[in-house]
């Protein structure tokens, strides 16, 4: 064992700094697809431009927690930050769909690098309490981040399409951050013989997929439900934002709020929210229903970090902690086809109900059958 080292109020700051562009790296170009597909035809590549992102975040994930256990957090980081940089800016120049899909794929593999590099940091540098209470700070500038660039997102693109690619280019400012106000520490290897990868791990990925799953209803099924209430572009993007802006608040409570069944609380509140949102017949009812569920989802991903990191030994953290990055992004690229089924028999707000009965029944399942989590 190492001996554990405080880091400095820089190396803090940048990675929650980078936190922030994390979550928000596949649905900045959102407000721009429109645009894009009256350049580049409307059809299915368009939309794969937005998953496709999700998708090699969570092929990247188990790859970048290799790296980040043989080669060192720091270089992961740094080196994830500058392709994420260049990877997402390219997307403003390019003037083909199959090397924009390209542009997005390398982004996401950089985007996956640097999640699992800051959780691992955050791991590596806190335990007990204080490790608690920065991952729900890590869970608060995620969530964050889409707060702040999303809404810019959307200004830029009124303006031209191609803007919002250039948020993309405030990672290249991080890196540098991280190149110097990060020290550089050998990754913990040890002469006993290695750890075996913890089994509790696989259940608490699937948990996450599946929570993801249902939680991305609200970006990709939401918009047209309140279309056909008759809401309008902005009072869409303002409700949903609001389940982004719960997550903030229920990531800050969650280090107050640890308990043996945090995850169990987390995963009702989400299936209640959904409940409501699928039973209002109103657009106060279905912000109600969305705020109750981003609450949730602000809970459930810090406490499955902290769970993940008790189990995994120091040498093998970035590996175990990866695990949980494929199951989020995973989920994210699967909700809309996943639930095509569902929705094509039930219908949308329907659809809302039947997932919050069963993520309600899942989550008191929990609550009664697995008191560790």
């Amino acid at each position: 064992m190492t001996t554990r080292t405080a880091p400095t109020r820089t190396a803090r700051a940048v990675v929650l700094a980078s936190a922030t562009l994390t979550i928000m790296a596949a649905a900045v170009i959102a407000p721009s697809l429109p645009a894009m597909g009256e350049v580049y035809g409307e059809g299915v590549l368009v939309r794969l431009a937005l998953t496709i992102t999700a998708l090699a975040i969570a092929v990247s994930a188990p790859l970048a927690g290799l790296v980040a256990d043989r080669a060192g957090r720091k270089p992961l980081l740094t080196a994830s930050l500058v392709v994420y940089a260049l990877a997402g800016t390219a997307g403003y120049f390019v003037t083909s769909l199959p090397v924009l899909l390209v542009t997005r794929t390398v982004l996401g593999l950089a985007v996956g690098g640097v999640m699992t590099a800051v959780s691992a940091l955050i791991t590596d540098w806190f335990e007990g309490p204080d490790r608690t209470r920065f991952l729900g700070l890590q869970q608060a500038a995620a969530s964050l981040g889409g707060v702040v660039f999303l809404p810019l997102a959307g200004v830029l693109a009124g303006i031209d399409w191609r803007l919002p690619f250039w948020l993309y280019s405030v990672a290249a400012l991080m890196a540098l951050a991280a190149a110097t106000g990060l020290t550089a520490e050998r990754p913990e290897t040890g002469t006993r013989e290695p750890a075996r990868f913890p089994r509790k791990a696989f259940g608490t990925y699937l948990l996450a997929l599946i929570a993801t799953l249902v939680f991305y209803m609200a970006p990709t099924q939401l918009p047209f439900l309140l279309r056909d209430l008759g809401a309008s572009p902005a009072v869409v993007g303002f409700v949903i934002a609001g389940s982004t802006l719960t997550s903030v608040a229920g990531a800050l409570l969650f280090p107050r709020l640890r308990s043996s069944r945090t995850t169990a609380v987390s995963v009702v509140l989400l299936g209640v929210g959904w409940l409501v949102i699928g039973a209002g017949n109103g657009l106060a009812l279905i912000t109600a229903g969305l705020l109750v569920g981003g609450f949730g989802v602000g809970l459930v991903v810090p406490n499955l970090n902290t769970a993940l990191a008790n189990l995994a030994s120091p040498e093998q953290r970035g590996r175990v902690l990866s695990g949980l990055v494929a199951g989020i992004f995973l989920g994210q690229f699967l909700s809309p086809l996943a639930l095509a089924p569902l929705i094509h028999v039930t219908g949308i707000a329907q659809a809302f109900v039947w997932t919050g009965v069963a993520t309600t029944i899942a989550g008191a399942a929990l609550a009664l059958g697995n008191k560790e989590n």
